[in-house]
């Protein structure tokens, strides 16, 4: 791993208006557009980070946890990542503003990195092109893994923010209702009649109203709803929807397997 110099002096937080070369902007407003692979660096994320005063945020895509951060230098937008499964290295992605030409692109990172060629194991345009160092999410034709809906729910659980921004209710049953018709059902599939039949929500209501219920016992609070509610209201949802979850494992474990 190559050691990057630290951020001039006069460098301000990339999330901030100083004069940083770097503009950060956060995951949630960037990640909209397909990436395309730039360079895999001899440099640790973190020293990229410290280099350029970039806050690293989590992300999940399907292959485990990877940390990340987007930002705009020089015109162009980028991307850099590390993957928790992959070997050391912080591998370069940007979208398709600013300069086409990938080695222009390169040539404005390593500048503001302060370092030069020699940092770049792999590159697209034929720089330090050592196919053994080509990062793992780049492989093509790479059959991408199915996430389990349980891994996909710890993960939801534990890191809500990092899927819906802010946390509020309407979010959180919104991203659960799209997830789910995205499986066809596989995660809420009975989650309606569950709730009727074990905590007497309304058979006639939909089931982020029947959480409602059930959260807010003397009534849904009027709108708008402040912090509070909606940490008591997700809070809520979370803990029937793991008591729904346990119910459909005791129901699996306790059906005859047939053959």
């Amino acid at each position: 791993m190559i050691n990057l110099p630290a951020p001039e002096a006069d460098w301000a937080p990339a999330t901030s208006s100083g004069s940083n070369p770097a503009k950060q902007c956060s995951m949630f407003q960037a990640a909209t557009e397909p990436l395309i692979s730039l360079a895999l660096l001899a440099v640790d994320l973190d020293s990229v980070a410290r280099r350029l005063r970039l806050t690293v945020e989590e992300s999940w895509d399907g292959h485990g946890v990877v940390r990340a951060a987007f930002f705009t230098l020089g015109g162009t937008d980028f991307v850099v990542t590390h993957q928790e499964s992959d070997p050391p290295g912080t591998c370069v992605w940007v979208r398709k503003s600013g300069p086409v030409d990938p080695a222009e692109r390169m040539t404005v990172l390593l500048t503001a990195l302060g370092t030069g060629v020699e940092a770049v194991s792999y590159s697209t345009w034929g720089v330090g092109t050592d196919l053994s160092q080509l990062p793992a999410a780049w492989r093509r034709n790479r059959k991408r893994p199915v996430e389990s809906h349980q891994r996909f729910w710890e993960n939801f659980r534990k890191r809500t923010g990092m899927y819906v921004g802010r946390v509020t209710y309407d979010g959180v049953t919104t991203y659960l209702n799209g997830y789910d018709h995205a499986c066809g059902g596989a995660l809420l599939d009975g989650l309606q009649e569950w709730l009727a039949d074990t905590h007497q929500a309304g058979r006639n209501l939909i089931w982020p109203a029947q959480v409602v219920q059930v959260a807010f016992p003397e009534g849904r609070p009027a709108e708008p709803w402040s912090e509070d509610e909606h940490r008591q209201a997700v809070a809520g949802l979370f803990a029937l929807l793991e008591g729904f979850f346990e119910h459909l494992a005791s129901r699996h474990d306790a059906t005859p397997e047939t053959r």
